[in-house]
């Protein structure tokens, strides 16, 4: 009698020590998405000032700027919790950023313009904080879906509703190809 309820005891710690593993884990990846959001926020309220910086100068190039300005507004308004989406606008807007950085090459006077090259550089340590925070997410989704599957713990997270967590990545092979940038 009593060596069945140790067991159904032990059983039921383990239960409970691998649902703690879960929640840590969803925790971890809902913290690291939070981090990516923060980032992806500061990139969005940096594109009016650079724009606006670039507009003086480049006033010409109308179509590039109205474009960042547009994509920036579409990656804002994807959901919060759509990763996939999230990621392939971010992705779209990180590429039009980066024909707005190029146009400096042609215009001397905004290369040298010490709001520019403030903002230039904002974006750039940005981008690397970003860049972070996207690695951090991964790696916290990873380990997430790792235990959603692995076994004994997907036989816990199933009962309890843990899902597997999508990857921020780029997924569209356009998005990773260097700029062209026409004059």
């Amino acid at each position: 009698m009593y060596v069945i309820l140790a067991i159904v005891l032990v059983i039921a710690l383990y239960i409970v020590f691998i649902y703690n593993g879960l929640v840590r884990a969803r925790q971890m990846a809902e913290e690291a998405w939070s981090g990516i959001d923060v980032q992806l926020k500061r990139r969005a309220d940096l594109i009016p000032n650079l724009i606006e910086t670039v507009k003086g100068y480049a006033a010409h190039e109308k179509s590039t700027l109205e474009e960042v300005v547009e994509l920036r507004n579409k990656a804002q308004a994807v959901p919060s919790g759509d990763v996939a989406g999230r990621a392939q606008a971010e992705g779209l807007l990180g590429q039009a950023l980066g024909r707005v950085i190029a146009l400096a090459e042609a215009y001397p006077d905004l290369k040298a313009n010490q709001n520019f090259a403030e903002l230039q550089a904002s974006l750039e340590t940005m981008e690397g904080e970003l860049q972070m925070a996207r690695r951090y997410y991964n790696g916290a989704a990873r380990d997430l879906n790792v235990k959603v599957e692995s076994f004994p713990s997907n036989l816990v997270a199933g009962q309890f509703g843990f899902a597997k967590r999508e990857y921020f990545e780029i997924t569209n092979e356009a998005d990773r190809a260097v700029p062209t940038v026409k004059f």
